[in-house]
């Protein structure tokens, strides 16, 4: 598995990963965060880590998400590139004027057709059962660009553990 998962992170595009951190870049952007299934349990990590940054964070679907608006981001993440759903989400941000991001292993599909934008993560084949590789591969590169991130801020191991959940 980990040789699987170093292959893959090996071929991801340098410029594109730089375009996905560089989306980031406003501490004040509301973002959204979704994905079915087990891409939906990625980005609930991704999302609760850009919440230990600080970031304001919504899980699409959850009783306590606003309403998508202009200015926001919504990020999903779909191996296919093609879920009814999350395209049906896109579509909607979009119209609302909300920046659209997608982590897809299909660079031409139709998520990634109307994402501002994409970062191809590059799963051809896998020992794993289903999207296991996919979905490793893109919890790694969301811890990343959080590591990234968390670089820039002053002690910022100690404000992320004051926002870990307390309630457990």
């Amino acid at each position: 598995m980990g040789q699987e998962i170093t292959e893959v992170l090996g071929r991801i595009d340098a410029d594109a990963f730089a375009g996905l951190v560089q989306a980031f870049d406003d501490p004040d952007q509301r973002w959204f965060f979704s994905g079915q299934g087990r891409s939906g349990l990625v980005a609930q990590m991704g999302a609760m880590r850009f919440m230990h940054l600080g970031r304001t964070v919504h899980l699409v679907g959850e009783v306590s998400a606003p309403s998508i608006r202009e200015g926001d981001a919504l990020l999903i993440i779909s191996g296919s590139g093609e879920t009814p759903v999350s395209t049906g989400f896109a579509r909607m941000a979009k119209a609302e004027g909300a920046k659209v991001v997608t982590l897809t292993h299909q660079p031409a599909g139709s998520l990634a057709g109307i994402a501002d934008v994409t970062l191809h993560v590059p799963v051809e084949k896998s020992k794993q059962f289903g999207g296991s590789l996919f979905e490793q591969s893109c919890l790694i590169l969301l811890d990343s660009i959080v590591l990234f991130m968390a670089q820039q801020i002053p002690d910022a191991h100690r404000l992320m553990l004051h926002r870990h959940t307390n309630l457990q």
